[in-house]
């Protein structure tokens, strides 16, 4: 299969995931906390006739506001009970730990340099929808929703690629796909600068949807999913079609019915059973990946949100922040495709995770920015990673589980700068442990069956696909039908061998 085919398999499924890095981390620009300070009290003008002390606006602050415990800042949440004219004085030394204060009774005034509004300094605080919603609390409500249809967009999309794409591609493809993720990222960076209002970017982030959601049609359905549902004339159009595609006109004299099931017959009468969740677990080699599964998505969402989410603590611009933070993505997954492609999944996966978090740890002792970049660039590259292992509806959920908890980790900030950083990294080195027991997948046939898992075993028994006389290419699995090898090589380009 082309390269160029692949792209147009696998790649077009990718554009909606241009958007969906803008979804996740819209909230940074959404929900961003612009600087703010008591609002002075109503009609402070005329009952402290502040006009007699001839002061600018900047002044007249000081009177009002005390500074807050770095000396830098004006306190965010306090105001004087009654101004105190003598601290507008040059030179003043004023003690004010003892005067009076009292909390915001009037709310709050915000700096709009940095953003024009946000939900913080409108609202107090699905899709398109939560750009005209009047409360938090709706707004909460329909990005809740919003994000139970993205995780949804990533899975599916992912699935469909994996499923289509051969398997010595899929590495290549998976790396180069995701970097529609980065460009989104970028992307958000300045549809924010230009917009700065948190209606208007949550409109032009959610309009592109309606596109993708017209052309989503147009995808070749699973074809595995086809044949487990008795549509397995549906499926063999969808193989034709691939393979017209890709050259291979003459496969649909070959590619038949017959062949189609042979290839599928194991999995066939495996979905006559019904599975949940627990078979998972139930067995030993099942359990074992599954569980390491479950700690590396945790752990790799969890440190990745853990930074993405907090571009306001680094000190500078958080369009720029987040440029860089998108810009750096491109060489870690390259970094990441060159060793997926030669030292494996598993040496891949635990070189991120224990890269990443030296990275988190050292950034507590010296320059935040830069290694915070290159910390996110690893958790980036480990996202590239895991996704390249399967067991996505179950494990994934664990990634949803690590991205809210990374926010309220934060909150420990108070207790010690340091510990918000200790948590992310602890668990990062934690997972990279745990993604030393998965299994090698680098050339490899997946399994189709949790018994193709029990039976396997151990890495030793999941050998490289050879193909051989009367063994079909459908990852190992014997024919009952004797089809001819030439026969097979081809349905194997036809994209049969991602079944």
């Amino acid at each position: 299969m082309g390269f160029a085919e692949l792209l147009e398999e696998g790649g077009d499924r990718s554009l909606p995931g241009l958007m969906m890095a803008s979804q996740n981390l819209l909230n940074n620009f959404v929900s961003g906390s612009p600087a703010h300070h008591c609002r002075l009290p109503t009609n402070h003008s005329s009952r402290y006739n502040v006009s007699h002390y001839q002061v600018d606006e900047k002044q007249l602050l000081r009177a009002f506001i005390p500074m807050d415990s770095s000396g830098s800042r004006l306190d965010r949440c306090r105001r004087f009970v009654e101004p105190q004219w003598q601290l507008l004085a040059a030179n003043s030394s004023a003690n004010v730990s003892q005067i009076p204060t009292e909390g915001c009774l009037d709310g709050w005034a915000y700096d709009r340099s940095e953003f024009l509004s946000t939900t913080v300094s409108e609202l107090g605080v699905l899709g398109c929808s939560s750009a005209f919603l009047p409360s938090y609390s709706t707004y909460c409500a329909f990005r809740f929703l919003s994000g139970m249809a993205v995780s949804g967009v990533i899975l599916n999309g992912f699935s469909l690629k994996v499923e289509w794409i051969p398997i010595k591609q899929r590495t290549l493809v998976g790396t180069l796909t995701s970097f529609f993720f980065t460009f989104g990222q970028m992307i958000l960076a300045g549809l924010a600068y230009w917009l700065r209002d948190w209606r208007k970017l949550q409109l032009v982030v959610c309009l592109p949807q309606f596109l993708f959601f017209s052309y989503a049609w147009w995808f070749s359905e699973s074809a595995r999913w086809l044949v487990l549902n008795r549509r397995s004339e549906d499926a063999l159009k969808s193989l034709h079609r691939v393979a017209r595609v890709n050259g291979k006109k003459d496969i649909k004299d070959t590619l038949t019915l017959e062949v189609l099931h042979s290839h599928m017959k194991k999995e066939m009468d495996s979905s006559r059973s019904t599975f949940t969740a627990y078979d998972l677990l139930r067995t030993r080699q099942m359990r074992r990946i599954s569980i390491c599964l479950l700690v590396v998505w945790f752990a790799t969402s969890f440190a990745y949100y853990g930074l993405a989410m907090d571009l306001q603590k680094f000190g500078v611009s958080i369009y720029q922040i987040q440029l860089i933070f998108g810009a750096m993505d491109f060489p870690a997954k390259l970094v990441a495709l060159g060793m997926l492609s030669y030292l494996g999944r598993r040496v891949s996966q635990a070189t991120c995770l224990f890269v990443s978090a030296l990275f988190i740890f050292a950034n507590i002792l010296t320059v935040r920015t830069t290694l915070a970049c290159l910390g996110k660039c690893f958790t980036s590259a480990s996202f590239t990673t895991v996704y390249l292992y399967t067991g996505l509806g179950f494990v994934s959920t664990m990634a949803r589980v690590g991205s809210m908890a990374a926010p309220a980790v934060l909150i420990l900030d108070e207790v010690l700068p340091a510990l918000p950083s200790v948590v992310y990294g602890g668990a990062a080195v934690l997972a990279s442990i745990f993604a030393c027991f998965l299994p090698e997948t680098l050339n490899k046939p997946l399994p189709d069956t949790i018994e193709d898992v029990e039976e396997n075993g151990s890495e030793t028994n999941l050998t490289p696909l050879q193909p051989e006389e009367g063994v079909a290419l459908k990852e190992g699995v014997a024919t009952t039908e004797g089809v001819a090898l030439k026969e097979l090589k081809e349905a194997e380009g036809s994209g049969l061998n991602a079944l």
